[in-house]
């Protein structure tokens, strides 16, 4: 693995010196992080253009383009909100799609005082940031690469970084890359419980479906349009509680009505340094077979995981544009299925207005494990006994940044402009560590309860030459250890998300 990154290394510098100064954007999907194109893309979805389910993150191009294009020729029948949105994202469609390669990209961002708590937004991670790259696109191969330098002292000693690269190769009507993508899996917008892009990328190797089309089979054809999706991946290098900690992740998504999803995930951390790591331990780990018992000791046990489903539910009338989620993931088995869950439930409606096109939800999150329950259980979800650095990756939660024990109210909306200008405001009500017991493994409170009152305000445009994002906050914070602040970002990228 050490090898391949240095390999990985080499060959992007190579590439990079050896493309033209025009913007990249040829790629196969589109990651997570534009919060302006995902409103758009849930607009044509709730508006019956979109087949595609739209909870799994990164979103398939060329599906997205079938449906979007084939649409173009009867815009004039749409409201204006929905002829706004086809144009914006008919167009990013067809930059994704040109063939070849792209050559230089940019994306430059200095902050004060980044959030710890990231949202679906691509908000800076690191006080500094410089990136450049590149992508190529063909009938069947795709890859891009993008090397970032980062400052202000990052918290995981990474100052050269290389995600967001990767190849890829078309067999069928799947797509088997190798890198380190940006991953959301799930409803929400302020946080996925399973698999969020909070943490950084996780570089491994990965197999998604393509085209979403339902399937033939007269019993599986109920399912609708779906997606498919497996990656496995190594999580941690060294200096956590175990190292070389590998990474299994696998997704269903489905869409058996065009107003509702369902999406199945599951999630699990196993070898590393001092653990089994044979193919046999690999089969157990796949069935289920890694509850510690009378004849499996902690030393046999393959790994630890988490599993659980999520929803989209829009009302079945167009007219009444209001959508209920939800997602619950368990920490734990019984019975062959997911138990002590924390969970996620929220509501958003949307319109047009001469103005644009807006979109507000509320949305609620518990990372206590049975958080229904009116005593849960603490000190249980995003834990193990056999990794210590819990479920990370470079020293962010993986799932949701509350960290366990966690409980979030947030109230938001953003407003899209005809031109794709995009203002949207955030309000975060945030409980954290809510046991009350100092302990130095919790990343967000180590010395005890805090509490958080925040306000986001962001602000996206496409201006002298490229897109910038402009971002302001302010936390009012209570407790031993945070403490109130304001903050600041300003992102610029041409060519590069």
């Amino acid at each position: 693995m050490r090898a391949a990154h240095r390999f990985l290394g080499a060959s992007c510098c190579a590439l990079l010196l050896g493309m033209s100064a025009r913007p990249a954007s040829a790629d196969p999907w589109l990651g997570p992080g534009d919060v302006a194109l995902r409103h758009d893309i849930e607009l044509l979805a709730d508006a019956g253009i979109l087949r595609t389910p739209v909870t799994t993150w990164p979103i398939s191009w060329p599906d997205v383009a079938r449906d979007v294009l084939a649409e173009g020729a009867s815009v004039a029948r749409h409201p204006p909100a929905i002829q706004d949105a086809l144009m914006r994202v008919g167009r990013a469609a067809r930059a994704a799609a040109a063939p070849g390669g792209s050559g230089l990209g940019l994306v430059a961002a200095v902050a004060t005082k980044p959030t710890e708590f990231r949202r679906f937004s691509d908000t800076p991670r690191e006080d500094g940031e410089l990136a450049v790259g590149a992508s190529w696109l063909g009938e069947r191969f795709a890859g891009a690469v993008r090397v970032e330098v980062v400052g202000g002292g990052p918290a995981d000693g990474k100052t050269l970084r290389f995600d967001g690269s990767y190849v890829g190769v078309t067999v069928g009507n799947f797509m088997i890359s190798a890198g380190a993508m940006d991953r959301w899996w799930g409803p929400g917008w302020d946080g996925s419980l399973i698999l969020s892009s909070n943490a950084r990328p996780i570089p491994g190797l990965t197999v998604e479906r393509n085209y979403t089309d339902a399937s033939r089979w007269p019993v599986l054809r109920w399912f609708g349009p779906w997606r498919a999706s497996l990656a496995l991946g190594q999580a941690e290098g060294n200096s956590v509680g175990v190292d070389d900690t590998r990474f299994l992740a696998a997704r269903l998504n489905f869409k058996p009505r065009p107003w509702l999803e369902f999406g199945l995930s599951r999630t699990a951390q196993w070898c590393g340094e001092g653990r089994p790591c044979d193919w046999g331990t690999f089969a157990d780990l796949l069935v289920g077979k890694d509850n510690r018992s009378e004849t499996l000791t902690a030393s046999e046990e393959p790994g630890n995981q988490m599993a659980g489903y999520d929803f989209r539910l829009r009302s079945p009338w167009r007219k009444l544009p209001v959508a209920v989620y939800g997602q619950l993931i368990g920490e734990d088995e019984a019975g062959g299925l997911p138990s002590k869950f924390i969970g996620q439930v929220g509501a958003e409606v949307w319109g047009g207005a001469t103005a644009g096109s807006w979109r507000a939800r509320f949305e609620f999150s518990d990372t206590a494990c049975s958080f229904t329950r009116r005593a849960p259980q603490y000190d249980c979800a995003y834990r193990n006994g056999l990794y210590a650095q819990g479920y990370t990756h470079r020293g962010r939660m993986i799932g949701q940044a509350l960290d366990n024990d966690g409980r979030q109210y947030t109230l938001a909306g953003v407003l899209v402009r005809p031109s794709g200008v995009a203002l949207s405001v955030t309000l975060n009500r945030i409980e954290l560590n809510r046991d009350d017991r100092p302990d130095a493994a919790h990343l967000r409170s180590p010395a005890g309860a805090e509490e958080l009152s925040n306000i986001e305000v962001e602000l996206t445009g496409a201006w002298i030459g490229g897109d910038w994002t402009v971002g302001v906050g302010y936390d009012d914070a209570s407790g031993p250890a945070l403490a109130s602040t304001a903050r600041g970002f300003v992102r610029y990228s041409r060519g590069l998300r």
